[in-house]
């Protein structure tokens, strides 16, 4: 039995005493912290999901620069991937409950994220004209497609919660002569 308690005790340090893990950001966070520009600003975000911007290239617009080019059914388009877990951060607040948030090194190339009611409040990928397939999306200037499963793409951040009712105690482990 006093196995059992060290083994049990001994996992649940191990498993407690790691780094802080990722949790969704929710309005209900941004919310009760209520945090300012500057302190969204030192805020490392990742990506929940993997992502793919996609965009069809016409005659003579086929300026390739951070993407791939691909045929898809004989057109020529150009793909933006994140991967999931991509690090990016906060760069300004284009509206009330709105963030733009970069995940390349130039500030102009942003994705925006907004609290979505269908997934609790988590601030997922905000898209224009979403149907049954894609929605449109913004980036670097230009308008991109994204399919309607990434319509689900959220914000992660490192959360570590600590707790003011933590319960401190030992294992005893016996005396003896």
């Amino acid at each position: 039995m006093i196995r059992l308690i060290t083994a049990l005790a001994l996992f649940t340090f191990l498993f407690s005493s790691c780094g802080p893990k990722l949790s969704p950001l929710t309005q209900r966070l941004v919310d009760d912290q209520n945090w300012t520009e500057s302190e969204l600003k030192r805020i490392q975000f990742y990506l929940s999901e993997d992502l793919v911007l996609t965009r069809e290239l016409r005659n003579g617009n086929s300026e390739i620069r951070n993407g791939q080019v691909k045929l898809i059914d004989g057109r020529e388009v150009e793909q933006v991937i994140f991967k999931r877990n991509t690090p990016g951060v906060f760069v300004f607040s284009p509206k009330t409950q709105r963030m733009a948030v970069s995940f390349e090194s130039n500030d102009e190339n942003y994705l925006v994220f907004g609290p979505n009611p269908k997934a609790s409040q988590r601030y997922t990928l905000l898209a224009s004209d979403w149907n049954r397939r894609s929605g449109s999306v913004t980036y670097a200037g230009r308008t991109w497609r994204v399919n309607a499963s990434d319509a689900y793409a959220s914000l992660l951040i490192p959360l570590k919660r600590l707790r003011n009712n933590d319960v401190n105690g030992k294992v005893v482990g016996g005396r003896k002569l």
